[in-house]
């Protein structure tokens, strides 16, 4: 099922691009007062964003401070005229948002995740005209994340977006949450006419990221950014490190380069720029995992040098060469080229482990040595 008659909504707030920006947690009603007038006065957004009940992932910890800062919000709206946007995660979130005025409501990756969630707020929807913002399901499933777009349209929502936040990942990475731009990208093939906008504060996790990525956001053609921003970011009461002060957002923003899509290139619909960021997010995935192989190889330096074992383990590289061919044979790879990219895997893992051992054995023997390495 497409998703139907999407109503093309964004410059009711404003021309350009959507810019929403705000604390992850309203704490306090001087804090979002702070905060929605020094941007005001340097850099309005489109929408004043604030987390009012927060889906922590472990209990004890700060979960918002509920309805009552919706009050808050609207004398924020109200004294600077910047309209608001708030997560909902449930349809009694949705009740109490309506009838505090909120402008914007969105649903959070982990509500999308769950479908029997975003069908309870699907139906509470229903004969109610309010733009949704739906961010994208923890995992990568573009099935996912279309689905909870269709139950929020099927519900009579017209004017709606999807948010780009990132996937979590499997492994230790640079990132809180993986870009992975391909999956965006084959949303926005499918549905052609959604905006698609970025969320870069939880896809990097710290804030000396957050430019990067919204620069890539906007490289990409994508609609907008959802940035975090709080007046004392240390002192935050949720996600302290991904959020940039009012000063640092206004700079960025100064800074930010956004590219006119040439008449044959809007938004995603340039077949070569996809797949080439297809292979941009999968060379970023190859160098994480391969970073990540490497950490693994020090452990094991370590192991063999405690254990008096050689370097290298004949036995063990020929049942990696053995079975990594096998398993490039039946993904279709080239043999040939496999052998060579496992045989300089293996000449740097050795390399590696050689290096690491003579440390350690420096180490302990309390001594200095001075002679070349080979």
């Amino acid at each position: 099922m497409d998703i139907s008659e999407i109503k093309d909504w964004f410059d009711d707030f404003g021309p350009g691009p959507l810019f929403i920006a705000g604390p992850c947690s309203v704490e306090s009603r001087s804090q979002v007062m702070d905060i929605a007038t020094t941007l005001k006065q340097s850099c309005v957004p489109s929408l004043f964003r604030g987390g009012i009940w927060k889906p922590r992932t472990r209990p004890g910890t700060f979960s918002g401070v509920g309805s009552r800062g919706l009050k808050w919000l609207k004398d924020v709206k109200r004294e600077t005229g910047i309209r608001l946007v708030v997560e909902i995660a449930n349809p009694v979130h949705l009740e109490a948002c309506l009838k505090e005025d909120i402008d914007v409501v969105w649903m959070g990756a982990r509500t999308v995740s769950n479908p029997f969630s975003v069908q309870e707020i699907a139906e509470a929807l229903k004969g109610v005209d309010i733009p949704v913002l739906v961010k994208n399901p923890l995992n990568p499933d573009v099935d996912l994340w279309l689905g909870a777009l269709e139950r929020i349209n099927n519900a009579g929502i017209k004017r709606m977006a999807a948010v780009h936040r990132g996937f979590a990942p499997f492994e230790r990475t640079r990132y809180r949450n993986m870009p992975k731009w391909e999956i965006p990208i084959e949303l926005r093939r499918r549905e052609k006419k959604l905006p698609v906008i970025c969320d870069p504060s939880h896809m990097a996790g710290n804030s000396d990221l957050v430019p990067e990525l919204s620069q890539k956001a906007m490289d990409l053609n994508m609609d907008g950014l959802m940035i975090e921003v709080h007046n004392n970011p240390p002192s935050a009461l949720s996600d302290n490190k991904q959020q940039l002060s009012p000063g640092s957002y206004c700079s960025m923003m100064d800074n930010l380069v956004i590219r006119k899509s040439s008449p044959d290139d809007s938004g995603f619909t340039n077949q070569l720029d996809e797949l080439r960021n297809q292979v941009d997010s999968v060379d970023n995935q190859l160098i994480e995992l391969l970073s990540r192989r490497m950490e693994v190889i020090d452990m094991i330096s370590d192991y063999k040098y405690s254990n008096n074992l050689a370097v290298l383990q004949m036995e063990r590289w020929l049942e990696i060469l053995d079975t990594r061919l096998n398993q490039a044979e039946l993904s279709g790879l080239n043999k040939d080229f496999t052998e060579r990219y496992l045989k300089l895997l293996h000449q740097e893992s050795i390399r590696r482990q050689t290096l690491k051992m003579k440390d350690l054995k420096k180490e302990a023997n309390g001594s200095v040595d001075n002679s070349p390495d080979d």
